[in-house]
């Protein structure tokens, strides 16, 4: 197995004598779910739960305001969100094992354009973008419920230049893993606004676009969520399997090699 050694300062009497902490190498990565506009964390436990059996650490949460029974909904921020966002991340970085230098984002729809977002204020390996949304930069700090639904779909019809939002600035300038994954059917997000975000990612160590056959914006069926859940566990597979230098499982986990 692959060693990482770290040198370090041993106090004793007063003064210190140099060591060597040698570890695995492994990496313990850690996995932030962020859910979509008018949905509840529980959507994501399930994936959460599947990626956990890799040796993952998961965090679901539930941002104020998403969840339609939120008395908040009409009244939350896209600023209020990121916040959130950001708490949660924290949070995520400072559980026992978890290794800040391999933490991914899976986020869907709104919560896949404030997880892009996130990549420029805390540091990101994977990326995983499911129907991503696109907003306008412009009243940022105004009820995200209260946008104007005519003019954001208008918007999102066409091209937009990464330099012209700050969701697409974060993909241009984002250096981990990426997947995006389009619903064919998807009635709210048109394939304008992935093919922005597609454009946008010019600097990923790795990109990878997968289209979902039949499935809608929320992947009501289950067929399609079906599909999308064996997506993002290979995917996921593949990223951690990379990270820990070929094995898929931790030293110690029941399936490791």
């Amino acid at each position: 197995m692959a060693t990482r050694d770290e040198a370090v300062e041993i106090p004793v009497d007063g003064r210190s004598i140099p060591g060597t902490v040698v570890a695995p190498a492994t990496a313990i990565p850690g996995m932030l779910f962020v859910q979509g506009w008018g949905s509840n964390q529980d959507v994501y436990l399930p994936r959460a739960r599947q990626i956990a059996s890799l040796g993952c650490v998961g965090l679901t949460f539930e941002p104020r305001g998403v969840a339609r029974d939120d008395p908040r909904h009409d009244t939350v921020s896209r600023e209020d969100n990121l916040r959130d966002l950001v708490a949660a991340y924290d949070t995520l970085a400072g559980q026992p094992g978890v290794d800040p230098a391999a933490i991914g984002a899976v986020g869907s729809s709104y919560g896949a354009y404030l997880a892009a977002i996130l990549t420029t204020l805390r540091p990101v390996r994977w990326l995983t973008l499911r129907v991503p949304a696109l907003y306008r930069d412009e009243d940022w700090a105004a009820p995200k419920q209260r946008l104007d639904r005519d003019a954001l779909a208008a918007y999102r019809r066409g091209p937009v230049a990464a330099e012209e939002n700050r969701a697409l600035r974060a993909c241009a300038e984002f250096e981990g893993d990426a997947l995006i994954v389009e619903s064919e059917h998807d009635d709210i997000i048109p394939h304008a606004v992935v093919a922005n975000y597609l454009a946008a990612f010019r600097r990923a160590r790795s990109l990878t676009y997968r289209r979902i056959e039949g499935a809608d914006h929320g992947l009501s069926d289950r067929a399609s969520q079906e599909a999308y859940a064996a997506l993002l566990m290979s995917w996921v597979t593949e990223m951690v399997l990379d990270a820990r230098g070929g094995q898929a499982y931790p030293s110690g986990h029941p399936w490791a090699g």
